[in-house]
């Protein structure tokens, strides 16, 4: 089985595990995500592989983190996360490209993230759940920071702190690709 079959059926069975562990339908799921009822559908089945976009917005509806969507096993003390189980989500023809490195769901999911965003890349993202925090350091490059509009300038060796709950993007209007850590908060469903 390929690594995008493992994922597709991790995800179809997560999915469904965690929307009915949370006590809602397709319908709720959908209205509450963003997402059609028939998209829901064809993930819980394995059928189709979601853009990174809806699967945030899965995550964000269910009150859980990627990683635990992709993949659920009840933690030790100490879970290492080899490289080779770290999970690429999003890239492009040029080579830019987001790693999903570790997540957890103590207090609310946390995970944590590897970006590399070459030269004219950029990558939007929807408002997350009121709560949700989101910090990062970048380690070479500049990034410009989009939130709710405005852009923030941050060069290699500044970290930024922001809450994800409006519209916000990440962008390399540089000549150097840009490599940052990311951490991201969403808060507990309540």
């Amino acid at each position: 089985m390929s690594d995008l079959d493992q994922l597709t059926q991790s995800l179809a069975r997560n999915l469904k595990r965690w929307r009915n562990e949370r006590g809602l339908t397709l319908d709720a799921l959908a209205a509450r995500a963003g997402v059609s009822r028939g998209m829901i559908i064809q993930i819980e089945q394995a059928r189709t592989n979601p853009s990174v976009g809806t699967t945030v917005k899965l995550a964000d509806a269910l009150g859980v983190s990627i990683t635990t969507l992709l993949d659920y096993d009840q933690e030790p003390q100490v879970r290492l996360v080899p490289p080779d189980q770290a999970v690429r989500m999003w890239s492009t023809s040029t080579g830019s490209h987001t790693t999903l490195l570790a997540g957890t769901e103590a207090r609310g999911p946390l995970e944590l993230w590897h970006w590399t965003l070459m030269p004219g890349d950029g990558s939007a993202s929807d408002p997350h759940p009121d709560g949700t925090t989101e910090l990062l350091h970048v380690t070479s490059g500049t990034l410009t920071l989009v939130v709710e509009g405005e852009e923030h300038t941050v060069p290699a060796g500044t970290s930024a702190v922001f809450e994800s709950n409006v519209p916000h993007a990440y962008h390399n209007n540089g000549e150097e690709a840009v490599e940052m850590t990311m951490a991201v908060s969403v808060p507990p469903v309540r």
